[in-house]
């Protein structure tokens, strides 16, 4: 989904859930437009500074409860200490995480192998499987080499 029709969307449902339009929400809504992946509540905080932005580490973190209760943005714990955020597509396309111990990088990817494994364990369960999670973890290249 485009940052465009994202922001759109998340706006639209916001005002159907009834909160009104707040600068410190729009402004975290802006920043994760801006990304697909993970961003911590800091990375976000950062972002914002540079562009001169000043909103307090509260309201991000308020934004956010907001965002994730309404199943607009996912969290997630990549095992970095900090929980970390993305956007949530309502098409319900997605993607997981590999996180190196060594160095923090997290990276993205999609597997459709995995997406069918994941179908077929909740047959075979005989469970309703709503969302799901994969989070990697290992070492990159840069710090196997190192």
């Amino acid at each position: 989904m485009s940052a465009p029709a994202w922001r759109e969307h998340t706006e639209a449902r916001l005002r159907a859930a009834g909160h009104r339009s707040g600068s410190g929400r729009r402004a975290v809504i802006e920043v994760l437009a801006r990304h697909s992946c993970l961003m911590t509540a800091g990375d976000i905080l950062a972002e914002l500074e540079k562009g001169e932005r000043r909103i307090g580490f509260a309201t991000v973190y308020r934004a956010l409860e907001t965002l994730s209760e309404l199943g607009l943005v996912r969290r997630v714990d990549p095992g970095t200490g900090s929980a970390a955020y993305e956007p949530v597509d309502p098409s319900g396309e997605h993607h997981h995480h590999v996180v190196c111990d060594g160095c923090g990088e997290v990276a993205p990817f999609a597997d459709e192998a995995l997406e069918r494994t994941i179908a077929q364990l909740s047959r075979r369960l005989g469970r309703e499987i709503e969302s799901h999670e994969v989070v990697l973890r290992g070492s990159c290249a840069a710090c196997r080499s190192a």
